[in-house]
């Protein structure tokens, strides 16, 4: 395992047990987001990075008993923790890393990432993984519930002009893993990029 990902398994470890308590009113925001993603029903969405599985349910209410919904995340803990919030019944749980998902390709019509960009080791590439995934004319939401400004100040720093969120860098480096980026939001109550598949 890399180093990049023992990190990110120990961070989410850590805090696992407590996730959600930690951020109890997000659910509004993670339903908004879903919506603008424009699943219908059957079909077939993954959450990278699911985490405790917070998207799942609203994914499962956009996509159908008819659609697929896969949660993949690389801290067990995590996983674990959306099985004891119920969360497993929404969607099928994957111990794996977005970088090599076991997924055909182009086996999905959407990706669902929250919180997902700032924790990628090498984002072209992971994001290219995604790409893979994902039909043609598919599309991606990066989101998080809170945008920039006020996720930096919750953790008391600076934005800085390198942050991969910010939208000069971030329409590149989606253009540079096979998404065409077709929204950017980024606002004190939300952060959300909305990206289409290319051919």
């Amino acid at each position: 395992m890399s180093d990049d990902h023992t990190h990110v398994q120990e961070f989410f470890s850590a805090r696992a047990a407590g996730w959600d308590s930690r951020f109890p009113d997000d659910g509004p925001a993670y339903a908004a987001a879903v919506t603008e993603l424009g699943l219908r029903e059957g079909d077939r969405v993954l959450d990278a990075g699911c985490g405790t599985g917070r998207a799942l349910p609203p994914l499962r209410a956009a996509v159908g008993p008819s659609g697929v919904v896969l949660g993949a995340d690389l801290t067990p803990a995590m996983l674990e923790a959306a099985v004891r919030a119920g969360r497993g019944r929404d969607g099928q749980l994957l111990l794996a890393d977005v970088a090599a998902l076991p997924l055909r390709s182009g086996s999905l019509d959407a990706v669902f990432g929250a919180g997902l960009i700032s924790h990628l080791p090498r984002p072209t590439d992971n994001l290219r993984e995604l790409a893979r995934v994902v039909r043609p004319g598919g599309v991606l939401a990066l989101f998080h519930p809170i945008g920039r400004a006020a996720l930096a100040a919750r953790q008391g720093r600076q934005i800085t002009l390198e942050d991969l969120r910010a939208e000069p860098n971030l329409r590149p480096l989606l253009a540079g893993s096979g998404w065409r980026m077709t929204s950017y939001v980024d606002e004190d109550s939300r952060f959300l990029a909305l990206a289409v598949r290319e051919d």
